[in-house]
């Protein structure tokens, strides 16, 4: 079936002559919280009580607490926060962060300090969306190589194979696919459409600064296509990062990783980096001794040059990006002389470039005008199996949006409006098939805020996109805050969420097996509704600081397009029958017991069910698949003085989860009895040793060594119509262990 649509370059065009292009500006925030203390000839911090900060041009201001904490109301009009106390020199700092401002007080005559900084992960405080900080600190708990190793310490997010051919990674949030997650980089759709399959491992890890991990639906500004949350990575910028940064991985299973990262500032308002990055896995691994490998294959080499310009009233980025990758999975073509063999290969050659222009009011703060634009070209070509089973994917994608930000009367009244634009052209084959379409989709928003200063937020936002395919839409979106407390918070939200999406790059999981692909409906955008609250409690435990999150949320699909693998013979995809939710339930705990040790316990109960047409043609409302019921994480970390030697262990428990029935006798009925995947732990562990400007990190993964015995069913013979490989819900490898370093030289040396 072969569709096409003319027009696409025109109407990029139009795009750009119509400015749709935008930039992401910051809301003027209301309050502003740190801490003041003394920092002794040792280093220790010990906190003023009673030091006295204020605005410039305020007469009046607060005081610190006991623990020399703060928190101060920020008008429009205020920039300049002194902080003062008897015996010490006066401080005066420019607050233009959202971050903890940490304040260091020297005796009078010595020279003094100011940073702003923020424990391992955190939750905005400011922020009406349920929305957690991972920072570097926290990726450095691990050897974290890209994106989809960034979260082995985080409940919210888990990560896991698809299958036990390609290496493809997908994240699961809310208990569903990271296909209903809007992964950003820095505020544009990045991870989407035919870089899904492996998008999580295009981001290396040493390029990341910060990821914020948003629950339920985001903001209507960043676009339509977030269902159970969203996540935004920022990368590190050229003028606020080391002046050379070197990161080398290598591991037990043969993979080695090398990623060179500099940075130069030109002059006061223009500076330039390049972040480099190459991996690749050159030992062929079979631990089970099923002539397959149990990780594909692997050479990746990526490249981003970025420049920034920065003035009082003027800030500007552009760069550019190329990547490209080859892997090959399956049977060793060695070990089958003059014998047909198994292989998976995949190639991916992906280049795309952006700009952000923001106009600054420095003046007035809380306005904001900004474009950002985005144009990649995404092009992947794949074989299963034997080089006549092909796919191939071009995808090209033109993305901009235009925002202005202002206030009502004062910045209790907030609000954002806005146009957008986003052009897709997706040309796909499979075997004798081919899918070809055309998207393009300008939209309209609006979103505004109102604020009772560290009392209550309220966000209402809507967004109208109208699709050349498939119609007008109306997006919207509510969040709500209320601060019960200084230390306690209560989240709301509810929201719809859409988007398009693609049958076979989503699921190349499904491509390596013998069972017959049947796509029965013509495929319709998904679309969805998310509901959610969470409670936010700060308390102590004896002098140590404790926090505890809550939360809950349900997600009703209108529509969501069923793969359906309850055949033994075939992979069926379909519109939506009946009913398809999710419920989700979390519970954190973080916890300080003594200096420098943290330790996160947190439990994540999933309950997700679809319906699915059973062979008698009725609905059977069933667990879904691959999606383990119960999760425990519990992860402690500890640092020396100084950060000398840093000690970091996670332990996870994932429940039981329903697979598909592995008997091919099986005939599935409305009462068929599900079949369940054992529960299982693994554990990870890195010991990290500073030394003067560089680190030397060792640390293991899977140290329990557990396994799924056979994740490829009738390996020993794949070209039978018994053999798939798609039914992975545990390790496929076991017990890896892996050494690194970390050298920098920092940008004021």
């Amino acid at each position: 079936m072969k569709t096409t649509y003319n027009g696409l370059i025109p109407s990029i065009i139009l795009g750009v002559i119509l400015l749709f292009i935008s930039s992401y500006s910051i809301m003027a925030q209301t309050v502003v919280k740190g801490a003041v203390y003394e920092q002794k000839s040792d280093n220790s911090l010990e906190p003023l009580i009673g030091a006295s900060v204020r605005w410039a041009n305020a007469k009046s201001g607060v005081l610190t607490d006991t623990e020399g904490n703060f928190s101060i109301s920020k008008k429009p009009e205020n920039h300049e926060l002194i902080v003062s106390f008897v015996g010490y020199k006066t401080d005066t700092l420019m607050v233009h962060t959202t971050g903890f401002v940490k304040v260091l007080l020297q005796v009078a005559g010595q020279l003094n300090e100011v940073t702003v900084t923020s424990s391992p992960t955190n939750i905005d405080r400011l922020n009406p969306i349920q929305t957690e900080f991972i920072n570097t600190k926290t990726l450095a708990k691990a050897a974290c190589c890209n994106l989809s190793e960034s979260f082995e310490t985080n409940a919210s997010v888990s990560v896991s194979y698809a299958d036990a051919i390609t290496g493809s990674k997908q994240i699961q949030m809310l208990g569903l696919s990271g296909n209903y997650v809007q992964t950003n980089v820095e505020n544009i759709p990045s991870v989407r459409g035919l870089a899904t399959t492996f998008g999580l491992n295009y981001i290396p890890g040493t390029w990341i600064s910060s990821i914020d991990v948003s629950k339920g639906a985001s903001s209507v500004v960043n676009g339509y296509e977030s269902m159970t949350g969203a996540l935004n990575v920022e990368l590190q910028k050229p003028d606020d990062s080391d002046k050379l940064y070197v990161n080398t991985y290598i591991n037990s299973f043969g993979r080695g990783e090398l990623n060179i990262n500099t940075a130069r500032k030109l002059n006061d308002k223009w500076s330039v980096g390049l972040l480099t990055h190459g991996s690749g896995q050159s030992i062929s691994i079979d631990q089970n001794n099923d002539t397959f490998r149990d990780m594909p294959l692997f050479g990746l080499a990526t490249a981003l040059n970025r420049w920034k310009y920065q003035s009082d009233r003027m800030m500007a980025q552009f760069g550019i990006k190329g990547l490209y990758e080859n892997r090959t999975g399956g049977q060793n073509a060695a070990d089958f002389v003059n014998k047909p063999y198994y292989e998976f290969g995949n190639r991916t050659k992906r280049v795309e470039a952006f700009a952000k222009i923001a106009a600054l009011f420095p003046e007035k703060p809380y306005k904001g005008l900004g474009f950002i634009m985005n144009a990649s070209v995404h092009d992947a070509n794949a074989y299963f199996g034997l080089t006549s089973r092909s796919y191939t994917g071009l995808q090209k994608t033109f993305y901009s949006n235009l925002i202005y930000q202002n206030i009502i009367d004062n910045t209790n009244h907030t609000y954002k409006v806005g146009a957008s634009f986003i052009a897709d052209s997706y040309r796909e084959s499979y075997l004798d098939s081919a899918f070809h379409r055309n998207e393009l989709v300008p939209g309209v928003f609006g979103e505004y805020t109102y604020v009772i200063p560290e009392k209550f937020t309220l966000v209402l936002g809507g967004r109208m996109d109208f699709h050349n395919l498939y119609g007008n839409r109306f997006t919207p979106r509510i969040h709500a805050k209320y601060d019960l407390s200084s230390n306690t918070h209560l989240r709301a939200s509810a929201g719809k969420g859409w988007r398009m999406p693609n049958a076979i790059a989503e699921n190349f999981a499904m491509l390596v097996n013998s069972r017959q692909l049947l796509v029965l409906d013509q495929i319709r955008p998904e679309e969805s509704w998310n509901y959610g609250a969470s409670i936010s409690h700060d308390f102590k435990v004896g002098t140590r600081n404790a926090n505890l999150t809550l939360d809950y949320y349900r997600t009703d699909f209108n529509n969501q397009l069923t793969v359906d693998m309850e055949s033994a013979y075939y992979i069926k995809f379909y519109n939506q029958r009946g009913k398809s939710y999710s419920n989700s339930f979390q519970a954190e705990l973080n916890y300080s017991p003594i200096k420098r040790m943290d330790v996160k316990l947190a439990y994540r109960l999933f309950d997700v069910k679809n319906d699915i047409v059973t062979s008698s043609g009725e609905l059977a409302l069933l667990p879904k698949m691959f999606v383990n019921r119960d999760r425990v994480l519990v992860n402690v970390g500890y640092a020396t003085k100084f950060d000398k030697w840093k000690f970091d262990l996670t332990w996870q428990w994932n429940g039981k989860r329903r697979i598909p029935d592995a008997s091919h006798e099986h005939v599935q009925t409305i009462d068929s009895e599900p079949v369940y995947a054992p529960a299982f732990s693994n554990i990870n562990a890195q010991v990290t040793r500073g030394f003067y400007r560089w680190e030397l990190y060792v640390g293991g993964e899977n140290l329990t060594g557990f396994r799924q015995n056979n994740p490829i069913m009738s390996a020993s013979n794949p070209f039978s119509q018994h053999f798939d490989a798609s039914m992975v819900w545990g390790p496929i490898t076991g017990r890896m262990v892996y050494v690194g370093m970390r050298w920098k030289i920092p940008s004021k040396v």
